[in-house]
Formats: structure tokens, C-alpha cells, sequence
């Protein structure tokens, strides 16, 4: 009788067991070929959910899972910003995943991914999360866009992995694996009351209508004698301004501290992001921010994002 696996090797084990049937791998037409990535089953009416990127401009595609079923799956929408998308299976799928949420995940927390990398249904890597509330900026050769509020992980993420699951412990998904971000470092678009909405809104309208503002942002502590002043512990490091964007037209600039936009305390990306639906577009936004010691008060003005 083989050694009993240690409490890690249980966990994780246990989780591959949950999720490995509800990850598939997607297969999807690209132009002079083909493009892959994963994807996991949220409903039970066959919605799969996934990164926009993995489907692209792709309306239909077909899905592969670990047991050998097959079947085919349109594309229902897709949201760039989030880089999130949601398909639907012509055929039955396995019984959907269980959703967890992100906002309740610490640094140094066990999570587990799932994914098909290079086509390899089922591969299952762990870590743990290393970082969170990071925006990832990413180009596409015309314009730049902004991922807001990814997890950041040390589980082994490979091409493939996109669109897979990051799990917690109990295997809840938390977070949908999107890029790999260095050698050893993997990101993931979390599972919260924001993706939520926007999951909502392609099931409803194939898409989600963004303001956009143009700020990269990383959550930081409020140093000791501004938390005094503020009462607050934490607030939104501006890391970079895009260039034309709506903050720089307003006067926001790399190094501010932002305490609060639209009158709500922020200390996370998602604080952002949650401003920044279609109700937001063509309204003046107050931003408050620290520079060099100071308070300052500026009104931005987010416009639609569009050509993402």
C-alpha cells in the first residue's frame, strides 16, 4: 500500500478531481489556422466561460473535455477590457463548476489551476496567490487596453492554460486564468460581483458597454501621517497615465495617490472598475488624489471605450 498523500497533496488532488471534467479545451478558427485555449462550464445550460482573447473575433469554435466529448459552441459575447467571454455548447457539458469570490483571497492562499496547455486536457498546477489588484495593460498594435484588478499567482500557467480555472482550496473558481507574466508568475481575471455583472451584460447584450478613463493603478498602504489626515490605510498608486486618455486630458499624473473617484473611497482596482459601466460615459467623474503631499480635486470625464 502506496505512502497517504500529505494535507497539500490531498488538497489539491481533490480539487483536480472537481474540476478537471468541468475545464475544457476550446478549439477555435483563426485566420490561416487555428487558435486553442480553455474554458469552464458555469451553468448548467451549457454557458462556458472564458477570455475574450482565447475566442477573439470567433463566433463558433468546438470543445473538447476529458472525457472525449466533443461538441461544437458559439460564441454569446465577448468583453476585451475584462478580456472575459462567455460561449455556449451545442451538446450536453458536465455539471457546471462552482463560482467562488475573489475579493475574499489573501497573499500566500493555495490556489490551484486548471487548464489544457499545448492541448493537454486536464493539466492541473498549484501555487499560491503572490500579488493582488494589479492592472495589466495590453496592446494590441492600435490602442492600448486595460485589464483591471487580475490576480497575480506563482501556479505555472503555459499557452493553453487561457481561459482555465484558478481555484481555491475547497475548488471554488476565483479567477480565469489569462496570461503567463514571467517565469513563474501567471495572472488570472477574477470571479467577483464585478465579473459577475459583466457576465450578466454579454448574456444579455453579446457585450459590455465601457467608460474608459486610462489609468494603470497598483493598490499601496497610505503612508502614516497621510493615513492620520485621511483616515485611510490603503489607496490607488497611479502607475501609468494613457497617453490622450480622459485622466490625462483632467491633469492626473504617474506618482498620484488616489483616495477616491466619484465621491467613493477607492483602495482597489476594482473600486475603478465598478465606476466605469455605461452610466459613467460622457459624466464628470471627481477624482481626488494626493500629489506631493497635497490634496487635489480634478474632474475627469470617461468616455465609451471602443475599438477593443
Amino acid at each position: 500500500m502506496g505512502e497517504p498523500l500529505d494535507a497539500y497533496s490531498q488538497v489539491v488532488s481533490a480539487v483536480a478531481r472537481e474540476l478537471t471534467p468541468r475545464v475544457a479545451a476550446l478549439r477555435v478558427p483563426r485566420r490561416g489556422g487555428a487558435g486553442g485555449g480553455s474554458a469552464v462550464v458555469f451553468d448548467a445550460a451549457g454557458l462556458l466561460l472564458t477570455n475574450a482573447h482565447v475566442v477573439g473575433s470567433a463566433r463558433e469554435g468546438r470543445a473538447a473535455f476529458s472525457d472525449g466529448t466533443v461538441t461544437s459552441f458559439e460564441v454569446v459575447g465577448a468583453d476585451p477590457l475584462s478580456d472575459l467571454a462567455v460561449v455556449r455548447a451545442a451538446g450536453e457539458v458536465p455539471p457546471p463548476a462552482v463560482l467562488g469570490d475573489s475579493d475574499e483571497l489573501v497573499v500566500g492562499q493555495l490556489v490551484v489551476a486548471v487548464g489544457n496547455p499545448l492541448g493537454l486536457a486536464g493539466s492541473v498546477t498549484a501555487g499560491v496567490v503572490s500579488a493582488l489588484g494589479r492592472s495589466l495593460p495590453v496592446g494590441d498594435g492600435r490602442a492600448v487596453r486595460l485589464v483591471e484588478d487580475v490576480i497575480q499567482t506563482d501556479a505555472a500557467l503555459n499557452p493553453g492554460s487561457s481561459g482555465g480555472a484558478l481555484a481555491d482550496a475547497r475548488g471554488r473558481v476565483v479567477g480565469v486564468s489569462t496570461a503567463v507574466a514571467g517565469v513563474g508568475l501567471g495572472l488570472a481575471i477574477p470571479v467577483n460581483g464585478t465579473s459577475r455583472r459583466i457576465v450578466g451584460a454579454l448574456l444579455r447584450e453579446g457585450r459590455v458597454r465601457r467608460a474608459f478613463l486610462g489609468l494603470v493603478t497598483v493598490p499601496v498602504p497610505v503612508p502614516a501621517g497621510l493615513r492620520e489626515r485621511t483616515g485611510r490605510r490603503e489607496a490607488l498608486r497611479v502607475a501609468e497615465v494613457v497617453a490622450g486618455s480622459p485622466a490625462e486630458r483632467a491633469g492626473l499624473r504617474r506618482g498620484d495617490l488616489v483616495l477616491s473617484a466619484g465621491g467613493v473611497p477607492v483602495d482597489r482596482a476594482q473600486g475603478l472598475q465598478r465606476l466605469l459601466f455605461a452610466e459613467a460615459i460622457g459624466r464628470p467623474l471627481p477624482v481626488t488624489v494626493v500629489r506631493n503631499g497635497a490634496m487635489v480635486d480634478v474632474i475627469a470625464e470617461p468616455v465609451e471605450l471602443t475599438g477593443v
